[in-house]
């Protein structure tokens, strides 16, 4: 069992930053993939990034190619999620996921249902 807890959301002007973080219980952090999802009121839950077990891959969605970084450290059971040069179209509630699926390609992983464990959220607010 897994429990995740999102922290950092807040509300921020278009163009600015925020950095959130999951910590995760337990022992076993690094044996899952670790990703962020976000949801907008109305909308389906859509993939932002994903991280490996050591970090040394990463995957992200288009809209936010080049803007977040993911990042984890095994040592704190903490995944982060660097977010630069926010847009109004940001504004969600970002959950973070841990998934023990073992597939070789982090592309499989923007698929909501590879995810065993899910934080309760935290929200994000860029203003115009």
């Amino acid at each position: 069992q897994v429990q995740l807890v999102e922290s950092g959301g807040g509300l921020v002007q278009a163009g600015g930053s925020l950095r959130l973080s999951c910590a995760a219980s337990g022992r076993t952090f690094s044996s899952y993939v670790m990703g962020w999802f976000r949801q907008a009121p109305g909308k389906e839950r859509e993939f932002v990034a994903v991280i490996s077990y050591f970090g040394s891959s990463t995957y992200y969605a288009d809209s936010v190619k080049g803007r977040f970084t993911i990042s984890r450290d095994n040592a704190k059971n903490t995944v982060y999620l660097q977010m630069n040069s926010l847009k109004p179209e940001d504004t969600a509630v970002y959950y973070c996921a841990a998934s023990s699926y073992s597939g070789s390609s982090l592309t499989r992983f923007s698929r909501v249902e590879l995810y065993d464990y899910w934080g309760q959220g935290t929200q994000v607010t860029v203003s115009s």
